[in-house]
């Protein structure tokens, strides 16, 4: 009797930690339909086929997605949901980030008064749940945030606008403001899915040599204590996949790369209801601000 395949649908999977998770998926026996969002589809295609996977066994669909630009997200939402059709997505892995240092000037990547790393490492991957809310309800989905560890490097919630408008001139490395954000508001989906979709955030640890420092003066050195390997970040992301010990504290939901519940005061920051409501805009409002056609 054959198994039925389990769908995941993912962003950041075309190369470094989310790549990894893929690949290792695709050495499991149990059958998977990914549906991947990629930049550029035909390096992202070479990379997959040169894995030489099963594909009697698994599917694989690569869509364009570019995270600076929600017209594209949109698209790709679309193009998800009618490449499903009836069938559910089981896992969302939101993966995607970069650890761009911010450039001042009048105006962001499409016109948007944010910067690249608010833009990718947050709003777009709100703005993809916000389009695929009705298939996650209905299928119960588990929704993977890959977080970090840096967001215990924000101190002071309230220069998160300065850090993220594209012109402010502010001299900061936008990574760990705009990675709270993203865990302010996995908090919120969180309380908006209660008791439909669990959503985990996690932490692969500190991974050098991935993609996530292209375009940023910030280097991480192969010789960090306590550094992980590719591999090993991988296998972090997808312990969040299938860990069944969830807290009873719904607001401990962050799984660390050694594998433990982070306990709540390590992330006490992110707690705050009105700073999850405040980074968590509706659907309409991004679309508005984004100049995004209904």
């Amino acid at each position: 009797m054959s198994t039925i395949a389990k769908t995941v649908v993912a962003t950041g999977a075309s190369s470094g930690i989310g790549f990894e998770a893929i690949k290792q998926l695709l050495a499991q026996s149990q059958p998977y339909n990914f549906i991947l969002g990629a930049r550029d589809i035909k390096t992202t295609t070479d990379a997959y086929n040169g894995l030489k996977y099963d594909n009697s066994k698994h599917t694989l669909t690569i869509l364009p997605l570019e995270l600076t630009n929600m017209k594209s997200v949109k698209s790709f939402a679309q193009q998800t949901l009618e490449k499903l059709s009836g069938s559910p997505i089981d896992y969302l892995m939101l993966n995607a980030a970069t650890a761009m240092s911010k450039k001042v000037s009048e105006k962001g990547p499409y016109g948007s008064k944010w910067i690249e790393p608010y833009l990718v490492n947050h709003l777009s991957q709100h703005y993809l749940l916000h389009l695929l809310r009705p298939k996650l309800e209905q299928s119960k989905t588990r929704i993977v945030v890959v977080s970090s560890a840096v967001v215990r490097m924000v101190k002071d919630p309230n220069t998160l606008e300065n850090d993220m408008l594209a012109a402010q001139e502010t001299d900061i490395n936008a990574y760990a403001p705009s990675k709270f954000i993203q865990l302010l508001n996995a908090h919120w989906w969180r309380r908006q899915l209660k008791g439909i979709c669990q959503v985990v955030a996690v932490s692969p640890g500190l991974v050098p040599n991935t993609g996530l420092t292209r375009g940023s003066d910030f280097k991480i050195p192969d010789n960090v204590p306590d550094a992980k390997s590719v591999p090993e970040g991988g296998k972090s992301v997808l312990n969040a996949f299938t860990r069944d010990d969830i807290p009873e504290d719904p607001e401990q939901i962050f799984l660390t790369s050694w594998g433990e519940w982070w306990p709540k005061d390590v992330y006490e920051l992110t707690l705050d209801k009105n700073l999850q409501d405040k980074w968590s805009p509706s659907k309409e409002d991004i679309e508005k601000e984004e100049g995004v056609d209904v």
